[in-house]
């Protein structure tokens, strides 16, 4: 996870939905399936949205499996499912291959190419990780706010790459809890980073956590993670503000560093490697 899977896939839908008489973006597909009949909204969300109407009536995975058929083989479709992890995802929401339109199209990212293989999958693509130059780019936009490190930074940034292997979720984070930093703080995390071993990144990641500025952020970012994630930001703001957190700025401050996300559903998020 955090090479950019999710984000690639995000793009090219974004870039070509209009083109296909439906689409669907099924997002976190592992996650939701998780949910008390996780699978049966999945299959809710996918017709909604090619249908272009709400449908609720999808009372067990069978029953949607019928729907989604007769919904997919009479149009070009787009679709996407994102971060699958389980063939029964695949089964429930897909189908056969055969029962597509000519012309449709379905991208699935996952960690676990055997699913791929094992639902006999056209193409696969593996996401590689960033070289240094790439690496370097995306990290200095993060940190200094472009693509390259300011003066006196460069043998700095250059020892914090060592520890992000070209992924794109390190770089970020990494990036963004140094953007601002003294050198003394940055050969500090430096350090921290040398102490823990490569295949190690969470830990890596949580340098970021370790660099907020204060308790309160800290504590905010623990209580959101462990009671709010997936709930709606204006609800999640009312709760802690009850609990004199000042929380729009703490989430603003989290969403800097790359700790949390908000979703297009205003849903509060969190990247699935640092879950």
């Amino acid at each position: 996870g955090g090479v950019g899977k999710t984000t690639i896939a995000k793009t090219a839908y974004n870039q070509n939905f209009d083109k296909f008489d439906g689409s669907s973006f099924l997002a976190n597909v592992r996650e939701a399936s998780e949910q008390p009949n996780g699978l049966v909204r999945l299959q809710r969300q996918l017709l909604s949205d090619i249908l272009k109407k709400k449908v609720e009536k999808v009372h067990n995975v069978d029953e949607g499996v019928i729907k989604i058929k007769n919904a997919v083989s009479c149009k070009r479709v787009l679709l996407v499912l994102d971060d699958v992890d389980g063939l029964d995802q695949l089964n429930a929401v897909t189908g056969m291959r055969q029962w597509f339109y000519p012309g449709s199209k379905i991208t699935i990212t996952t960690r676990h190419e055997r699913l791929l293989k094992a639902h006999e999958v056209c193409e696969m693509y593996k996401v590689q990780e960033l070289d240094d130059k790439e690496s370097l780019q995306l990290f200095s936009w993060h940190a200094f706010g472009q693509d390259h490190p300011i003066e006196g930074y460069v043998e700095l940034s250059e020892g914090v790459l060592q520890h992000c292997g070209g992924i794109p979720l390190a770089l970020q984070v990494l990036g963004s809890s140094m953007s601002g930093r003294k050198v003394d703080v940055w050969e500090s995390a430096i350090k921290k980073l040398e102490a823990i071993p490569d295949s190690q990144i969470l830990k890596k990641l949580k340098v970021s956590y370790d660099s907020l500025d204060d308790d309160h952020d800290k504590n905010l970012f623990l209580d959101i993670v462990c009671f709010f994630i997936g709930k709606d930001k204006d609800y999640v703001v009312r709760i802690l503000d009850e609990c004199d957190f000042f929380t729009i700025v703490g989430i603003q401050n989290l969403i800097d560093r790359c700790l949390l996300m908000i979703g297009e559903d205003n849903k509060m998020k969190m990247h699935d490697r640092l879950s």
